[in-house]
């Protein structure tokens, strides 16, 4: 996926929205510097693993409903202000249920989700996907997987822990945060 970044200063949030509103095809997000990061549309081969991590978080919500899963094309507010879309979030329905209908509805909701994946392209920077991951947690996320599957290789983020690291797992849970969700990797390799 090829980025470009156009640095607005002092963009507002409306603004954002406008010209997301403007330009429906693009996937963007902004930063807490105001960068406007305007994302090309995957490879299909990424689409496709996009598409089975979702689904599979989906279909164990659907079963547990515990919360409310979002794809890749959902922006939220964090608190510094950054509109960030990861590939596939999570939110508890405690925590969604405390946003209003409108916050809900009508906006980049002002939420940081529980737990977020970022699945990480051919064409993608891992370092500033690693930069992304700790904005999660600084912002209150509390679980990201960062999945690499040209390295196979997965980095889970905790709050106030350091990055683990697994080389080619079959499989990736968290019984903590998602009891009885089970990541069969085999669908995203």
């Amino acid at each position: 996926m090829t980025t470009l970044a156009i640095k607005i200063p002092r963009i507002t949030h409306e603004k954002f929205w406008e010209i997301c509103q403007a330009n429906k095809d693009l996937r963007l997000e902004l930063t807490a510097d105001g960068e406007v990061i305007a994302m090309s549309p995957t490879h299909s081969w990424t689409g496709k693993q996009n598409s089975g991590l979702t689904a599979q978080l989906w279909n164990w919500n659907d079963s547990s409903e515990l919360g409310v899963v979002f794809d890749s094309s959902t922006g939220f507010t964090l608190l510094n202000g950054a509109v960030r879309s990861p590939d596939a979030a999570w939110v508890d329905n405690e925590h969604w249920n405390s946003l209003s209908e409108e916050q809900q509805r009508y906006e980049f909701s002002p939420i940081a989700p529980d737990f977020v994946v970022e699945l990480r392209s051919s064409s993608d920077d891992l370092a500033t996907l690693q930069a992304k991951m700790r904005e999660y947690l600084a912002n209150g996320v509390k679980l990201g997987w960062l999945i690499d599957p040209k390295q196979q290789k997965v980095e889970i983020y905790r709050i106030g822990q350091t990055p683990e690291i697994l080389e080619s797992p079959t499989l990736l849970s968290d019984e903590d945060l998602l009891p009885g969700f089970e990541l069969k990797l085999n669908k995203i390799w």
